[in-house]
């Protein structure tokens, strides 16, 4: 069964609307499948990937693996942006 859908109105300028619904017809569905099969590819979030069979660098793979570690108070006193970066965004502890 497919989900409940929700309509809406949107305001397009008729050069727009035209080369939607041309572009149906040539995709052979309906507009309203058309415009919603653009507005799902457009806000999918997309994750890179490395595409089957792509040999990788171990190194590249590797760096899946990458551990930080956390700046120590030598390098926060001697430098000012990382400190204040730190404090903001990092642990703001040592």
């Amino acid at each position: 069964m497919e989900s409940a859908r929700i309509q809406t109105v949107l305001r397009l300028q008729p050069e727009l609307m035209n080369r939607l619904r041309r572009n149906a017809r040539k995709q052979k569905c309906s507009f309203n499948s058309y415009v919603e099969q653009i507005l799902d590819q457009a806000t999918k979030p997309s994750f890179p990937t490395i595409p089957d069979g792509y040999q990788a660098a171990h190194i590249i793979i590797g760096l899946s693996k990458f551990k930080y570690s956390d700046p120590s108070a030598e390098e926060l006193a001697a430098d000012a942006k990382l400190a204040y970066l730190w404090n903001k965004y990092g642990q703001g502890q040592i």
